[in-house]
């Protein structure tokens, strides 16, 4: 099958910046779905684009930068689980079109997008089924948005280890939902999809268990993820000489950070008093150790982030360098 066969009857008119839509992430149970919406010059190739469906994980993650080098402008959109609960993952799935299309560098003359057409205003809009095997643009968008959703869930699978999302990557798999039943339900999972909402823990279990310190860890680590900062170590520890919260990419700075959590009645600054000085050392001489065992050598930052728990959202504060005063 021609590949280019759309591209080139809109080319044959006229339109230079055909763009194509797809996406990622309808079905599963947790984390996000992104869409994508590349834009491709007329002397393109790319041989080995199709369906991201019909890729190995490899093979999708080396074509990701084939296609950001030779594409005129890639766009991506990304919609939370909590957005997806308030707003379902229909009206989700297009708001993170319309934001892919809003952040081309370049305006389309027209959309292609794969499947039925999309709530996407001001643009004139062809939707094609299974455009992903049809058209090389909408292949390509399909390729960017299931690598971007899949580095996501990789980077969830550092925050929740017990949950496997590296390998099913939030979709209803058996052993997904028998973890689910097990655990109980994670922060970024959707409370709108059965059957998420019969397994969602309170924060009385979270007290009993002991396990508070950690909700807040992850609470922190989930919204780092959505900055697009990229995790490297939870709760990193060396015996004896210190420990780090976590140790996340900001960005080109290596960034440990510190999280206090607190239930509500708590405000602001109350945990930050629990950072002595002592406290404090040890978790420098845990960066050091995380700096010569990796061989890093950057620009490094001690950040604090606050937790309240106890209202129906979780209250975060980040203060960047917010260990420098100790």
């Amino acid at each position: 099958m021609d590949m280019l066969q759309y591209e080139e009857k809109y080319w044959s008119q006229g339109m230079e910046f055909i763009a194509g839509i797809d996406e990622a992430g309808r079905g599963p149970l947790a984390g996000p779905v992104v869409a994508s919406a590349v834009i491709l010059p007329q002397d393109v190739n790319l041989p080995e684009v199709t369906d991201s469906k019909k890729l190995t994980e490899k093979k999708r993650e080396g074509l990701f930068y084939d296609i950001m080098n030779v594409a005129v402008a890639v766009g991506v959109g990304i919609v939370h689980e909590r957005e997806i609960d308030q707003i379902n993952i229909l009206q989700s799935t297009y708001m993170a079109m319309q934001m892919a299309v809003g952040k081309l560098m370049v305006k389309p003359d027209i959309l292609m997008v794969d499947g039925h057409p999309a709530d996407i205003k001001n643009f004139v809009q062809e939707n094609i089924i299974k455009g992903d095997s049809k058209s090389l643009s909408i292949a390509s968008a399909s390729i960017i948005a299931k690598v971007t959703r899949d580095r996501i869930m990789i980077n969830y699978d550092k925050v929740f280890p017990l949950y496997d999302f590296a390998s099913h990557k939030g979709y209803g798999s058996q052993k997904h939902i028998e973890l689910i039943k097990k655990y109980f339900a994670t922060p970024i999972h959707r409370q709108s999809f059965k059957p998420i909402l019969d397994h969602l823990p309170t924060l009385k279990y979270y007290k009993e268990k002991r396990l508070v310190g950690q909700l807040g860890e992850q609470l922190v680590a989930c919204e780092l993820i959505k900055d697009g900062c990229k995790i490297l170590e939870m709760n990193f520890n060396v015996p004896e000489i210190g420990e780090v919260d976590i140790i996340f990419t900001d960005g080109d700075n290596l960034v440990f950070i510190e999280v206090k959590t607190q239930t509500k009645g708590h405000g602001w600054n109350e945990s930050r008093t629990q950072i002595d000085e002592h406290k404090s050392q040890r978790i420098m001489n845990a960066a050091r150790h995380f700096m010569d065992e990796n061989e890093y050598d950057t620009e490094i930052r001690f950040d604090v982030a606050e937790v309240i728990l106890g209202d129906s959202k979780p209250r975060i504060n980040i203060i960047k360098n917010g260990l420098s005063a100790y």
